[in-house]
């Protein structure tokens, strides 16, 4: 029997149409409508499915296709982004804020001509973690239904205990009071950004300039001088399978974790993940975990949506705006085979991006990328987003230059939470 499904206000949400021949028909145009967009986002520095998400929800009532079809766009979107993101992490150092804890680690393997290897370990690790989490979904989101009600009574000591433990794995004093001074710049920074409604010419987002500024701007201003993405060797995986398959448990079991909890973003749970992986693994295993945490959220998060009714992602919100989850047989079998595609696609595309990139002049690239982060906020948040792009790449240059970790400027998203 069918799961009951509801909307974020506990409304009971209208399944798919009558199975048909045209409902069919619209469902795979719709996944391959959301395979197109999530690999454009993915791509594209500073771009994320939320930002097509919410477009597509603004257009969702004059849509000629069922509302739930749109929801499956949206969901395949989601699913694709989180393959194809490690794409300009590796090739221009402008990571998704999920995959910043990849983003040294990844350069690493790039710099050394293993960078087809990577696109194949983070494909793998995306593909073991979607696998993992489809499996684990049900009895963890039983678990979580039975907690959430006391997690979410004592949240504030919950994410104070996120950032205890992250502060925990660092190495030595400096990076955790570093860590704890990026906290608090970015945590005011979300504190007053956040709040904001914008007048912009798309469906307003602050975090577009934001996550933009915090991540990616810093990453590309000290990448202008630097030499670009040398000659790639062969594709062969140089590592075990059992260092893989550890990797990307790893991965999947974080993203899990914090699949369910407001506020805790994927990038908080691949630093947990980085934490909790064998010594051995190295660089690579890395890759894997990182990859598989980004994919996995997505996908505890689509249950935490379905159980609990309240999205955790900005493609979830989209889908919670025009009516929540549809089918959920229907909406794994979306994301199963957006993951399907996404695992094809970073391979293939993965390789023509790395060697376009190597190709290009590195301070005209980077130069490009940054005028396109600057477009994107100012297209997604109006003249306040420039500003805000502007703030938060100053936030976002702190962590290299006090030597601790970018995640800490996840700070964002968890002080006003906290708060």
């Amino acid at each position: 029997m069918e799961p009951s499904l509801t909307t974020g206000a506990g409304a009971p949400v209208a399944p798919f149409s009558t199975p048909g021949a045209a409902t069919d028909l619209w469902l795979l145009v719709s996944v391959f409508a959301g395979v197109c967009l999530g690999t454009a986002s993915g791509l594209t520095p500073g771009l994320h499915a939320n930002n097509f998400a919410l477009l597509l929800a603004a257009v969702a009532p004059s849509a000629p296709a069922p509302q739930s079809c749109v929801v499956a766009a949206m969901l395949a979107a989601g699913v694709v982004h989180t393959f194809l993101d490690v794409v300009p992490a590796l090739a221009l150092g402008v990571p998704d804020p999920a995959m910043a804890a990849s983003a040294l680690p990844g350069h690493r393997l790039v710099l050394g001509g293993r960078g087809r290897e990577a696109l194949r370990l983070s494909a793998l690790g995306s593909g073991a973690a979607l696998v993992l989490a489809a499996l684990l979904a049900v009895p963890a989101t039983e678990l979580m239904t039975a907690v959430y009600p006391t997690l979410l009574a004592h949240l504030s000591l919950v994410l104070a205990a996120v950032v205890v433990l992250t502060l925990a794995i660092e190495p030595s004093w400096w990076p955790r009071l570093a860590g704890l001074v990026v906290l608090a710049l970015s945590g005011a920074l979300g504190a007053v950004a956040l709040p904001m409604e914008p007048g912009a010419p798309l469906p307003a987002s602050v975090l577009t300039p934001l996550f933009a500024g915090l991540f990616g701007a810093p990453v590309l201003l000290d990448a202008i001088d630097g030499g670009g993405v040398p000659p790639q060797a062969d594709a062969r995986l140089l590592v075990d399978r059992r260092s893989v398959g550890v990797a990307a448990g790893t991965g999947a079991l974080a993203g899990g974790a914090v699949g369910y909890l407001p506020g805790v973003s994927s990038a908080v749970a691949a630093t947990a993940a980085l934490a909790g992986l064998p010594s051995e693994t190295g660089d690579r295993g890395y890759v894997v975990a990182t990859s598989g945490v980004n994919t996995a959220n997505g996908v505890f998060a689509l249950f935490a949506l379905v159980s609990l009714g309240s999205p955790r992602t900005g493609v979830l919100v989209a889908v919670d705006r025009v009516g929540g989850v549809p089918s959920l047989t229907v909406a794994l079998a979306a994301v199963v085979v957006a993951g399907a595609a996404g695992t094809v696609l970073v391979v293939t595309v993965g390789d023509r991006y790395l060697a376009f990139v190597g190709r290009a002049d590195s301070r005209r690239l980077s130069g490009a990328a940054l005028g396109l982060l600057v477009v994107l906020s100012l297209a997604f948040a109006g003249p306040v987003g420039v500003v805000l792009f502007a703030t938060a790449t100053l936030v976002g240059l702190v962590p290299v230059r006090l030597r601790t970790r970018r995640v800490y400027c996840m700070g964002v998203l968890l002080v006003p939470l906290a708060l």
